[in-house]
Parts: C-alpha cells; sequence; structure tokens
C-alpha cells in the first residue's frame, strides 16, 4: 500500500510546485497524480525487491495542457526512491527530453522539498569514439580503412574524410572544451562525416579499449549508475530490451518506466524488428568479408590456435551461404518475372505473409548457416578481447585492436541477416498474428537486386516479453492514446496487461469557447485529386488572412507543392512550405514575421501536424486538407488489415478509421496549446458530412464550436 509517508510527500510538493508558478490545482492534474501514485505505490515486493503484483501498468491519456510532465514526476519519482528503483523517463521527441530536462526537474528541486539526481542517458551513436577519431587522423589507419572498404555500408574514400573536422573536434577534446557529445559540438557536422566517429555494441571493446577511461560514452554512463532519475528515447530503451535490459540502462526489474508520447512506443517497437536484406549485395559482401579474413589469417602468430581453426572454416561457410542465395535468386527469377514487376510497381507483399515452401527451406538453411557464420566471428572477436589480458591465442594485441571493431560491423551486418531468416523460416502460429513478408526490386539492368523484407505486423507480443511482463511497474502517458474514444487500437498494437489502470483525462481548454471547427460544403472528394486541389486553393485564397498566423497540413507532398504554385500572389509572398528549409528554421522564421507584426503561412505535412507549438498569435487557423487516412502501401499494415479480415473483423473499422481519428486530434491539436488561446479549424474534407464515419471521427475531437 502507498504510506501516508508517501502521500504527504506528494502532496506537500504539488502544493508546493503550484505556489511557485502561482497556478492553481487543476482537476485532471490531481487525478493522473492520484492514478500513478496508487498503480505504483500498491505495488507488492518480495523479499528480494521484486514485483509480486500483476496490477503494474497505469495508461493515461491526459488532454493537452493537463501538466503530465508535473504529474508523473511528482507522483513517480518519490515512490522510485523509496523502493530503491531507477525512474526512467522516455520520449519519443527530442524538444520533450530539453523540456523535462531544462525546466521540469530543475523546477522540482528548486521549487519542492524532493531530493533527487537526474541525468540524460543516450545511445552510443550520440557520442564520439575515440578509437575512430584517432583512426581518421592517421593516414596510417586511413589506408587500413581503405582495405575494409567494402565491409561498410558508408565508406568514405580518404579524400572525402574531412580531417580539419576531425582535428577541431580533436583540439576541443584536448582543451576540454567539448565531451564528445554531438549535440554539444557548436559547430554543423553532415551526417557522414558524424556516422564515421561512433561505433555500437558488437564494435565497442569497452574495458579492453585503450581509450575507455576517457571514452565519453562511458562517463555518460558511469553518470546513469548514481542517477535516481534517467532520461531516454524509447529508440534507446527498445534497443536496451532487445539486448536482455541492463545492457545500457538500468535492469527492467529494477526500474519504473515512464513512456511519455506513448503513442508512438508500438511503432518505435516494430521498427526494431524489421529486417530487409538485399540478395546480390549480400553476395558481394560476403566476398568481401572472405578476402578480409585472408587478411586476418596472415597476421596470425599460430594458425592452430582458435582464432586459426575457425578461419578455416569460414570460407565454406561463406560459400554455403552464397550457394543458398543462389539457389533463392534462381528460385525467385521466374516466380517475380509472372508477378510483372518493373521499375514503377517494384513491390510484392506476400499474402497473409505466407512465402512458397521451397523459400521457406532455404530460409531455414540460411539461417542456419548465418548463425554459425556470426557465432564463429563472434569467438574470434572473443580472442581478440582476451589478448588484451594476454589470454588471446594467436593474435597479436596490435592486430586484435585493428581487427575487434570492424569484427563488430561484421556481426552487426549478420545479426540482421539472421533476424531476416529467421522470420522468412517461421511457420507463423495460426493463434497469433502473423509476421509480414514482402519482396522489393530494385535497379535494373546489371545493377538489379532482390530485397526481402519481413516484419510482425504487432509488437503486442514483443512488448510484453520484454517489457512489461519484466519491469517493476510502467506509466505509458500521452494525449492521444485512445482512438475514437477508446484505448482499444493501443492495447492491440502495445499488448499492455489487461489488468492495467486505465484513466482518460480531459484537457482545461474551453475548446467550445475558444476554438471553432469548420467542414465547408465541398464540392468534390479527395480522391478527386485535381479538382480538389483546385478546390483548395481557391478557399485559402478567400479564408486565409494575410495578417495573421496559418498553418495547412497535406497527407500528400504532391498535393502541398501544387497547392504553393497555385495560390494568390498575396498568399505566396507570405508562405513557408515544408522542405524548403529545416523545420526549425522554417518554424522561427514564422515567428518572427509575427513577432514583426506580419503575417505567415505554413503548409507542412505529417510532421507539423504532431509535436509542433505555436501558441497564441504565432497560431489562430489550422487548414487540413484532407481526412489523415494512411497510404495503403505499407506490407506491415497491409497484412494487418488481411489478418483482421480473416478473423471475420472488418479492417476499415478497426485500422483505418481509428488511425485516421487519431491523426485528426493530433492536427487539430496544434491550434489551442494554451488556456488563452483562440481560432478555426477548417477541414477541407466533405467525407466528414457526407459517409457515415464521419459523425465518428468529428465526435472523437475535442467539443469545438462545430459549423
Amino acid at each position: 500500500m502507498l504510506s501516508d509517508e508517501l502521500k504527504n510527500q506528494i502532496q506537500l510538493a504539488y502544493r508546493a510546485s503550484l505556489d511557485a508558478k502561482s497556478h492553481k490545482p487543476r482537476s485532471g492534474q490531481r487525478q493522473m497524480i492520484g492514478a500513478i501514485a496508487r498503480t505504483l505505490g500498491n505495488i507488492k515486493q518480495g523479499s528480494e525487491g521484486e514485483r509480486l503484483d500483476e496490477k503494474h501498468v497505469a495508461v493515461i491519456e491526459a488532454g493537452t495542457g493537463t501538466g503530465k510532465t508535473l504529474s508523473y514526476c511528482l507522483a513517480a519519482i518519490p515512490i522510485a526512491k523509496a523502493r530503491g528503483l531507477k525512474l526512467i523517463i522516455s520520449t519519443a521527441t527530442v524538444a520533450l527530453q530539453e523540456q523535462i530536462l531544462h525546466k521540469e526537474l530543475p523546477n522540482l528541486l528548486e521549487h519542492t522539498e524532493l531530493s533527487f539526481k537526474y541525468t540524460l542517458a543516450k545511445g552510443r551513436g550520440r557520442y564520439l569514439c575515440l578509437n575512430n577519431l584517432e583512426g581518421f587522423l592517421s593516414a596510417e589507419e586511413q589506408a587500413m580503412d581503405d582495405m575494409f572498404a567494402g565491409l561498410f555500408e558508408q565508406h568514405l574514400h580518404s579524400d572525402d574524410v574531412n580531417t580539419v573536422l576531425y582535428q577541431e573536434m580533436d583540439a576541443a577534446l584536448q582543451k576540454g572544451d567539448w565531451d564528445g557529445d554531438k549535440d554539444n559540438w557548436t559547430g554543423i557536422v553532415r551526417d557522414q562525416d558524424w556516422r564515421r566517429l561512433t561505433t555500437d555494441h558488437q564494435q565497442c571493446t569497452n574495458r579492453n579499449c585503450a581509450n575507455y577511461s576517457a571514452c565519453p560514452f562511458f562517463k555518460a554512463r558511469a553518470e546513469i549508475e548514481v542517477a535516481d532519475v534517467i532520461v531516454a528515447n524509447h529508440d534507446l530503451v527498445l534497443a536496451d530490451l532487445s539486448l536482455g535490459g541492463g545492457a545500457i540502462l538500468t535492469p527492467p526489474k529494477e526500474t519504473i518506466y515512464v513512456f511519455d508520447e506513448g503513442h508512438h512506443l508500438p511503432d518505435k517497437a516494430i521498427g526494431h524488428f524489421r529486417h530487409e536484406v538485399r540478395l546480390q549485395q549480400s553476395v558481394t559482401w560476403l566476398r568481401q568479408l572472405e578476402k578480409n579474413l585472408v587478411n586476418l589469417k596472415q597476421e596470425l602468430t599460430d594458425d592452430v590456435s582458435l582464432t586459426g581453426q575457425l578461419l578455416l572454416k569460414i570460407p565454406q561457410q561463406i560459400q554455403s551461404i552464397v550457394n543458398f542465395i543462389q539457389y533463392a535468386q534462381q528460385g525467385l527469377a521466374p516466380y517475380i518475372q509472372g508477378l510483372g514487376l518493373d521499375q514503377e510497381n517494384n513491390q510484392h507483399r506476400f499474402e497473409f505473409g505466407q512465402i512458397p515452401d521451397e523459400l521457406r527451406q532455404l530460409a531455414y538453411s540460411l539461417q542456419t548457416s548465418y548463425q554459425k557464420l556470426f557465432n564463429n566471428i563472434e569467438s574470434i572477436q572473443d580472442e581478440c578481447k582476451k589478448t588484451k589480458q594476454n589470454e588471446g591465442m594467436g593474435v597479436t594485441p596490435e592486430t586484435a585492436e585493428t581487427w575487434q571493431p570492424i569484427l563488430g560491423v561484421v556481426l552487426g551486418r549478420l545479426e540482421q541477416c539472421v533476424g531476416l531468416w529467421r522470420l522468412y523460416s517461421t511457420v507463423d502460429d495460426e493463434n497469433f498474428p502473423p509476421n509480414a513478408r514482402w519482396l522489393v526490386l530494385s535497379g535494373q539492368g546489371m545493377e538489379q537486386d532482390v530485397e526481402l523484407g519481413a516484419s510482425p505486423i504487432l509488437a503486442a507480443n514483443t512488448l510484453r516479453q520484454q517489457l512489461w511482463d519484466k519491469c517493476f511497474g510502467a506509466v505509458v502517458t500521452s494525449a492521444t492514446l485512445t482512438a475514437l474514444n477508446q484505448f482499444h487500437r493501443f492495447n492491440m498494437r502495445s499488448g499492455v496487461p489487461r489488468e492495467s489502470e486505465y484513466l482518460r483525462v480531459l484537457s482545461p481548454f474551453d475548446f467550445k469557447e475558444n476554438g471553432v471547427l469548420v467542414v465547408p460544403n465541398m464540392e468534390h472528394e479527395p480522391n478527386r485529386v485535381e479538382q480538389h486541389t483546385a478546390e483548395i486553393v481557391a478557399y485559402l485564397n478567400t479564408h486565409v488572412d494575410v495578417d495573421k498566423a496559418s498553418l495547412v497540413l497535406f497527407s500528400s507532398r504532391r498535393q502541398m507543392e501544387d497547392v504553393a504554385q497555385s495560390v494568390s500572389p498575396s498568399l505566396q509572398e507570405i508562405l513557408l512550405m515544408q522542405g524548403e528549409q529545416s523545420k526549425r528554421v522554417i518554424l522561427d522564421s514564422h515567428k518572427s514575421r509575427i513577432d514583426d507584426g506580419k503575417g505567415s503561412l505554413l503548409l507542412g505535412l505529417a510532421s507539423f501536424a504532431e509535436g509542433v507549438d505555436l501558441p497564441g498569435d504565432y497560431l489562430t487557423c489550422v487548414y487540413i486538407a484532407k481526412i489523415p487516412f494512411a497510404v495503403p502501401d505499407d506490407p506491415v499494415e497491409a497484412t494487418l488489415a488481411e489478418w483482421i479480415e480473416k478473423r471475420g473483423g472488418n479492417p476499415f473499422m478497426e485500422i483505418t478509421i481509428p488511425d485516421a481519428s487519431l491523426r485528426l486530434v493530433q492536427a487539430t491539436g496544434r491550434l489551442l496549446r494554451s488556456e488563452s488561446d483562440k481560432g478555426e479549424i477548417h477541414i477541407l474534407d466533405k467525407r466528414l458530412r457526407t459517409k457515415r464515419y464521419g459523425s465518428q471521427l468529428i465526435n472523437s475531437l475535442p467539443p469545438y464550436r462545430y459549423q
């Protein structure tokens, strides 16, 4: 049970936080704090600190303006500390991370009696690898890297290496002016320049690295050990869970998680288990690997060592894999020809994820062969690691230091291949959702290749096994967790326990008074693209106030560009379109215009429909070109629809409409960002008036004044 002491601590902190900001208590905020405190506070612990209860997850939809961040921090931090657990706050966007780190948590420490340490956790990819930096500042190492060019996805030839930038970084590190964190580098870094300086869990040699004590990543990791609250992102949490948990962050059983922007979690999880492999590219890469491993064999000091024996086996294993891939290519060639695929129509999805038996049998052989090769390469890498302790046989310390990160790149690539062929060789259990499987024809002529892809269609089972079943407790929150006013969509995709605590907290905003929803009588439906686009142009020319701030949201880039070219000259003068500059630059330009007393018209796609915060005069009117139905070309979503239909369901009503409902709520949510904001929303899609589902979609929106 939640102790009286903890209740009192939370209540006092809440009052102090409100007093510091001169705010009054909000009903929704109190509800949210109470639900989280009950869920986390009532979990029973065993003698070893383990969780004994099953009702350990709270799923809370909290409308804009509720004060979600303060609510979960106030409730979860004292409980986590009292139970000797870590609190991981995970977000989907950098903007929210920065708000939590630089505003919410410092304010709590300053204005309340709560005492805690906090830090930001990032993946290795955000930190400089000192070994890689040293390598690019050494001509000898650059020549060595050229020798391994074929093993790297993104290879830079010596004349492409940004030596000047790397020298600046090295100097900044030596002076103590930089900590090796990409986000703290003051200059501009191109992705290709940074990518060469980072490492991953396969390439990193950890304590065996000569630069371990100075490593930016492990310095940051040390802060995690002493922190009570760790701010992370969904990708990092999922990456840690996929490694078994506790590899980067704290073990799940010792952790309470808060997933803010939690509606992103299921899709992020699917992305972690989606695999795509090109066949001919794999053959070329394997041949290059074989060639490079010959170089390693020549550097051995003892051919009969374990490393030497493993290297003897590898050419035969590679040849076996190549043979199986070539069998697959030969078998797929007439199959693909029969499908009539070409440059325009280049993708084929296997219905219900069911592939030909011959391909499945080959996939099993490939999975097994790739796994054997992975195991052998991993054993060679282990021998390289042991050399640091003078235990590795047949490899000198210099050779080990050169080869260990290279073998890490190889293992990462092999891991992807094993994952793909495992999904292709698996016979799906009819009691569970199938895996989606597809192929894509890429390139043409001599460059033509076949890419095979596979993915789970739902992340529910994986999240259940790796997260919900293992964690001590969790809170999932967002302004958009329900679709059509129900949690069904999120439950199906996330696999949260049925026993979870559910709560919907309404926004404190006065939507009826401050927001007007307009659905005009358009003549054409959006499927008549040219006519609908012309109507949008005419509508914007008539209704947009050139002295105010407006946002137009599109589902199609083509339509957005056509509208931008066709609106009146007066609108083109104030127009800013997504894609012309970075998102940040466009939004800053928009705000500057409003600050200068001018008007601004923003045109954007899906990424402008979520996470864009333009309060007050920065946005007074939102135009939505059409209902944001998903484009039905993703093989994962198409297989999910197929599976639902097979079970007697209606994919349109169970997937398409709920998904559109959620996106529409997010899009309309750009308008009112504070209690004093006012404005209008215009949805230029007649189907909201003429189709049966139109009223469902409107009823799922906040209660704007409808016209």
